[in-house]
């Protein structure tokens, strides 16, 4: 089992910056992938970057460019880096972890709002 937990939404300016934190724990050396999905109302969940064990990196076209996804492995710990935010960026984030035995475990989700 892995447990998820984020922290660092909130209520921000179109062009402002946050950072989301997902700290890990339980399993934490089954974990393969960390990627952070965003749900928006009316819309199904989506990937919006994920980070792999081995440092690779992708993003969603939607973001690239103007976040960052990022792993400390000392703290089981991975951000999201989220700059020049807009408002099309409102919605409630959420970190996933798969495992190397492909279980996906989620975090609860936090809520970002970009005000124009």
């Amino acid at each position: 089992q892995v447990q998820l937990v984020e922290s660092g939404g909130g209520l921000v300016q179109a062009g402002g910056s946050l950072r989301l934190s997902c700290a890990a724990s339980g399993s934490i050396a089954s974990i393969a992938t960390m990627s952070w999905y965003r749900q928006a109302p009316g819309n199904q969940r989506e990937l919006v970057a994920a980070i792999t064990s081995g440092g690779t990196i992708s993003y969603s076209d939607s973001v690239k460019g103007r976040f960052t996804i990022s792993r400390d492995n000392a703290n089981n710990t991975v951000y999201l880096q989220m700059n020049n935010l807009k408002t099309e960026d409102t919605a409630v984030y959420y970190c996933n972890a798969r495992t190397l035995y492909l279980r996906r475990f989620w975090g609860q989700g936090t809520q970002v709002t970009v005000s124009s």
